[in-house]
């Protein structure tokens, strides 16, 4: 009967060691997939970013042939862009304060390009012109792409970080060392509408 006993309590044991093997290893494993989409969103996202990145020296060379004389307003986006190009994030890195910096890099670079198309305006030369055309609409076109890549970085970042700090993966989220990931958040002023006066 003792036999009987023992043997029963080592298979419970071995049960509960099995299933608790299986769930750790189960939800390790989930938080290291989810943890490489939040990586692979974010090599999106630079990807557009890169490719506003690359827009730009061709769009300076366009203009410089109609608007020579706004060299201010040329070397702000050149600076800008090589602001922004030196302001990177390191995937496993991805917390509020590193996103701010870059967000903000960005936004200058936002703002900069901007100031640029507005300027432009007085030069219908150069609006005419299909080089100029085509970068604009390449600009925009990226524009737009930036915006779907961050709100799908934010979706896959939110699903990684509801899954470790939910109980009981947040258990395993601390002693494995995985931290929550930032997103994406408006610019300061965005939520104001923007004035329209005719």
């Amino acid at each position: 009967m003792k036999h009987k006993a023992l043997w029963i309590t080592l298979a419970v044991v071995a049960i509960l060691g099995i299933s608790l093997f299986s769930w750790v290893k189960g939800t390790y494993n989930t938080m290291v997939a989810q943890d490489e989409n939040v990586k692979t969103a974010w090599s999106q996202v630079e990807n557009q970013y890169q490719r506003r990145m690359d827009l730009i020296p061709n769009l300076v060379n366009t203009v410089k042939g109609y608007a020579a004389h706004e060299k201010e307003t040329l070397e702000g986006v050149v600076s800008a862009r090589a602001q922004a190009t030196q302001t990177t994030i390191d995937p496993s890195n991805l917390n509020e304060e590193s996103m701010k910096k870059f967000q903000a890099a960005q936004g200058e670079l936002s703002s900069a390009l901007s100031r640029l198309m507005v300027v432009l305006e007085r030069y219908p030369d150069l609006k005419a012109n299909q080089n100029f055309s085509e970068l604009q609409a390449q600009l925009e076109g990226t524009e737009n792409r930036i915006s779907v890549e961050r709100k799908r970085f934010n979706e896959v970042a939110q699903t990684y970080n509801t899954y470790i700090r939910s109980f009981p993966s947040n258990i395993l989220a601390g002693m494995f060392g995985f931290q929550p990931k930032a997103y994406f958040t408006a610019e300061t002023g965005a939520e104001k509408a923007p004035k329209v006066e005719f």
